[in-house]
């Protein structure tokens, strides 16, 4: 019999609206993630001495199950964030099998992770919250350090596996990065691709030291 598949939870926030999908939400938040953004919102998940405790689904489950009243009463549920949640896509699917169809299950994505991992997640969630940064891929690397290839071919097969729906794409402007012709050109690109759900806004430069923070 093989182990349970293990999440490398370092942040769980509860009681969450308007920010992490649709009703009240309960945000797991995992340590890694494959890109290096310039102004990271959650720094602290690329920080190998950043405690993470390793849970296995039931653990998880067991844990957030406290707000099942307040899931099913909001469709709400567990949103997986991080760092990089779909690099645990075996977990995302186990979760689901723990909770069961009622709760909302959520992941905010950049997708830039192996196709294989993709296709093991997407199934198992409700909608795909994806972080876009910019469609264009030299303005990507610049900022992320990494090819935006991998990510729009997950965005197809999101769109294909989820629907349009169920897929909010989150296009920021970046000070320094991209300008608001490049937002609006890679609103236009996603559009194309099917997307019709969009979230643009703008970060504040950072003081030193400092995290941006998003401005709706």
């Amino acid at each position: 019999m093989s182990a349970a598949p293990l999440f490398p939870l370092f942040a769980l926030c509860r009681h969450r609206m308007g920010s992490d999908g649709a009703g009240v939400t309960t945000l797991a938040a995992a340590r890694g993630c494959p890109l290096r953004y310039k102004y990271c919102l959650n720094p602290q998940s690329l920080r190998e001495e950043t405690p993470a405790r390793m849970v296995a689904p039931e653990e998880l489950y067991e844990m957030t199950r406290v707000d099942d009243l307040y899931f099913q009463a909001t469709r709400g549920g567990v949103t997986f964030g991080g760092g990089e949640p779909l690099l645990y896509a075996p977990f995302i699917a186990a979760f689901r099998q723990c909770c069961g169809k009622t709760w909302r299950l959520t992941a905010e994505t950049s997708l830039n992770v192996p196709e294989d991992l993709a296709r093991a997640a997407l199934p198992a969630l409700d909608e795909v919250i994806f972080d876009v940064k910019d469609a264009d891929p030299a303005i990507y690397r610049a900022y992320t350090g990494g090819d935006n290839a991998r990510a729009l071919l997950n965005l197809r097969l999101a769109l294909e596996t989820l629907g349009t729906q169920r897929v909010l794409a989150r296009v920021p402007r970046i000070p320094g990065y991209n300008t608001e012709r490049d937002v609006q050109k890679s609103v236009a690109a996603l559009r194309k691709m099917g997307v019709t759900r969009f979230d643009v806004f703008s970060y504040r430069l950072p003081k030193a030291g400092k995290t941006p923070a998003p401005v709706v």
